[in-house]
Parts: structure tokens; sequence; C-alpha cells
């Protein structure tokens, strides 16, 4: 049974910082492209970071790169996001998701989800 938890959510004031962590189990991540995402309320979830299980490239969107670093610890079979210089526009339900192929910045392309960790950027 594949399982993708995540923790490391919280509350933080605008400027501050976090990370996440993905442990799973039942999957070997190095075999799996790990994406994050983010849901605030009222809104789509929306792509943030994923890292290619074949050859560990690392993609971001726009808005955040430079802020957010995607990572993964094979031996502990955990990713992380990294996240840097937080915004209130910031404030979602994280997600992470493994992809048995490549990144996809399409939800539906991930076969594997998380339950997803609160982020909350204010002051």
């Amino acid at each position: 049974q594949v399982q993708l938890v995540e923790s490391g959510g919280g509350l933080v004031q605008p400027g501050g910082a976090l990370r996440l962590s993905c442990a799973a189990s039942g999957i070997t991540l190095d075999n799996y492209a790990i994406g994050w995402f983010r849901q605030a309320p009222g809104k789509e979830r929306e792509w943030v970071s994923c890292i290619d299980g074949s050859d560990g490239s690392t993609y971001y969107v726009d808005t955040d790169q430079g802020r957010f670093t995607i990572s993964r610890d094979n031996v502990k079979n955990t990713a992380y996001l990294q996240m840097n210089s937080l915004k209130p526009e910031d404030t979602a339900v994280y997600y992470c998701a493994a992809n048995g192929g490549t990144c996809y910045v399409y939800p539906e392309e991930y076969d594997y989800w998380g339950q997803g960790t609160q982020v909350t950027v204010s002051s």
C-alpha cells in the first residue's frame, strides 16, 4: 500500500520559512516524480514544484522560483519543499503527489497523494 505523509506546515509570519516533508512508503521515491501542489480556499489546486525521479531535475512555478527549493533524500525516502520568504498569498494546504513517470503540472497525472499540510502565512 502506497502512502505519502506530509508534515511541516504551520503558522509563520510573512518573510519566514518552512520546510515541508513528504515521507513515502510502498514506493521508492527515486523511481517516481514527486510534485508539490497547493490549494487555497475557493481556488483550484495549483502545481508548485516537481523533482523528476529519473535524473533529479527540478521544476518550479514561475512565481515561486528562487523562494522554494525541492529536494529528495533517497535514504529516508522523503521529499522536501523548503519555502523561504513566505508571503500571505502562499497560504494554502500543501500536498505532495507521486507519478511513476516524469514531472507534470496537472494533478490528474499523479497516481498517489498525501493528505495535505496547512501552511498559513500571517502576522
